[in-house]
């Protein structure tokens, strides 16, 4: 690199500290206006230990106030030496002030600084659901944003999740414990560990476990109860956002079910999929249950909220059934949108459409609480994996937008980054 080119990349790696926006640019002024009243201060200390007799030589009274120069060049002089100074110590100290916090991503101080700027006034948005679905959405949209609110439902009974609810009678953490990965600050580093399953035989009490499970019972023991347990868990993995649940009530997710021409009543989230009819209803046991006040709130001051995606009965269904968080998103007055899914779901949603989805969902739910529908329109076929895409069939009573949402590699699922920049333009 010559030097003129060296000299250009440096003069623009300064420049950009005078970014709009990056919450700087006062504090800068702010350390100048005080350097000068502290040199206005030394200089006038000068002048009177000067009149008292303690600096009494006449060459050291000139050196030091710079009375030897002209006066422009030695208010130039002064200005220019003094802002190098500051602006080269400032730089420095933010270095290594930083240092510890920094990800090793090779981008600037000014680059990172302003990304946590304008993540920190990015819109609020909330995320409602539950499964893989909500934990890929949250990871797009922490690029944009740390206002999320992810509320996730709380009736899973299957799994690892299941078996603590059953064991200890704490919420299922399964769900809680996809999210926080999610949103974590080393989110592939998180994601490892909160998702690590513990191997061994069916009788060993820790088999079939994922550690992130029982750090959540853990904190719940520790903490003595789910609500403060869910709290220091973002804590310690320093999230970006939060993530809560819609109601503290443990529920049970039932659904009547027609099998062979004969309806049939299922009780269980996991049980559900599995009976192999069609779902005609779902409903929580028991039904009226308060929902939680911070994720009504969070609803009320939303600038966006993102139903789903993810599974339509057992993931979304379940928290927009608590009939405060229906209420709350019928009075909010953020952007409401409804993400349907890229592919069908075996044993909940075989050969829906776009449509059907809609329909099935505002069978629930007021068609009040969502404003619009966003869908995918490309359609991959994978050679490792067969997709039953959902149709483009239009809802009715709701606008329909259509984009390439598609993750390529799993093209049953959404891509994040996709995901999260659609909706964010719908906001925009």
């Amino acid at each position: 690199m010559s030097p003129t080119e060296r000299m250009t990349k440096i003069i623009k790696s300064q420049r950009s500290w005078l970014k709009v926006g990056l919450g700087i640019k006062r504090w800068i002024l702010m350390l100048g206006i005080g350097s000068a009243v502290l040199g206005m201060g030394l200089v006038y200390g000068l002048i009177w230990l000067r009149r008292i007799g303690v600096v009494q030589s006449r060459t050291v009274y000139l050196w030091l106030t710079l009375q030897w120069l002209p006066p422009w060049v030695a208010m130039v002089s002064g200005l220019l030496l003094g802002g190098v100074m500051v602006i080269f110590a400032m730089r420095q100290l933010g270095r290594n002030v930083t240092a510890p916090f920094r990800p090793d991503t090779g981008e600037s101080l000014v680059d990172l600084i302003f990304a946590y700027q304008m993540r920190n006034q990015g819109p609020k948005i909330v995320a409602i659901g539950g499964g893989t679905g909500l934990s890929n959405l949250l990871r797009g949209l922490s690029a944009y944003t740390r206002n999320i609110t992810a509320i996730v439902t709380v009736a899973d009974d299957g799994g690892s999740s299941g078996r603590l609810r059953r064991e200890l009678g704490i919420l299922p953490p399964g769900d809680f414990r996809n999210n926080l990965a999610a949103l974590s600050r080393d989110e592939a580093l998180m994601t490892r560990l909160l998702q690590y399953r513990f191997g061994g035989s069916g009788e060993s009490n820790l088999s079939g476990h994922a550690f992130g499970n029982l750090l959540i019972a853990a904190l719940v023991g520790l903490t003595g109860s789910f609500e403060e347990a869910l709290l220091a868990a973002q804590r310690v993995l320093a999230i970006r956002g939060r993530v809560l649940p819609s109601t503290l009530t443990p529920v049970t997710l039932e659904a009547d079910v027609r099998i062979n021409n004969r309806l049939t009543r299922v009780s269980g989230e996991s049980q559900i999929p599995r009976s192999e009819g069609q779902i005609e209803r779902v409903f929580l046991s028991p039904e009226e249950v308060r929902g939680y006040p911070e994720a009504i709130q969070a609803i009320l001051k939303a600038d966006l909220v993102v139903l789903g995606p993810g599974s339509l009965y057992t993931s979304i269904l379940p928290n927009l059934l608590v009939p405060d968080i229906a209420n709350a998103l019928q009075h909010s007055r953020a952007l409401k949108v409804y993400v349907c899914n890229v592919a069908t779901q075996p044993g909940e949603t075989d050969q829906y459409s776009v449509a059907d989805h809609v329909a099935h969902l505002t069978h629930h739910i007021s068609a009040a609480c969502f404003d619009l529908v966003l869908a995918n329109n490309q359609f991959i076929q994978n050679t490792e994996q067969t997709v039953t895409f959902v149709t483009l069939e239009n809802p009715q009573k709701h606008a329909m937008i259509l984009e390439n949402l598609i993750n390529e590699e799993k093209p049953s699922r959404h891509d994040p980054k996709k995901l999260a920049a659609a909706l964010v333009d719908l906001l925009r």
